[in-house]
């Protein structure tokens, strides 16, 4: 059976980006275009693993993260970091909640993003 990524993404060219490519390597995907969205769907879903941008429209990235932590699912839950912002005092929150991975948009290829998830469920690459 096939994993599921939930993408919490509000720029819409990544979002159908990262969906289709995730689509081709075989994950169900499911999107949510705010914080607000992304945090109800995540709890009501359960998702394999979450790629979560920061700075979201409703509900801020890191919001989502504290109360997905919070959760009992949440906590361990694989959460992938995706943002623009570089800001060490958010990487050093971010991995305060326990995210193995923070990666700033600009520095990383689609293949390294790929490669990363599939560490994360512990699949072969």
């Amino acid at each position: 059976m096939a994993q599921t990524i939930l993408i919490i993404e509000d720029e819409l060219p990544l979002l159908r980006i990262l969906t289709q490519k995730f689509e081709k390597e075989g994950f169900n995907i499911l999107q949510a275009k705010d914080g607000i969205e992304g945090l109800a769907m995540a709890k009501s879903h359960h998702p394999d693993l979450l790629l979560l941008d920061l700075i979201l429209p409703g509900l801020p990235g890191m919001s989502v993260l504290h109360e997905l932590r919070q959760d009992a699912w949440g906590k361990a839950t694989p959460i992938i970091i995706l943002t623009n912002l570089s800001d060490s005092q958010k990487v050093a929150e971010a991995l305060q909640q326990d995210v193995g991975d923070y990666l700033v948009k600009s520095d990383w290829m689609l293949q390294d993003l790929v490669k990363k998830v599939h560490e994360k469920l512990g699949m072969k690459t």
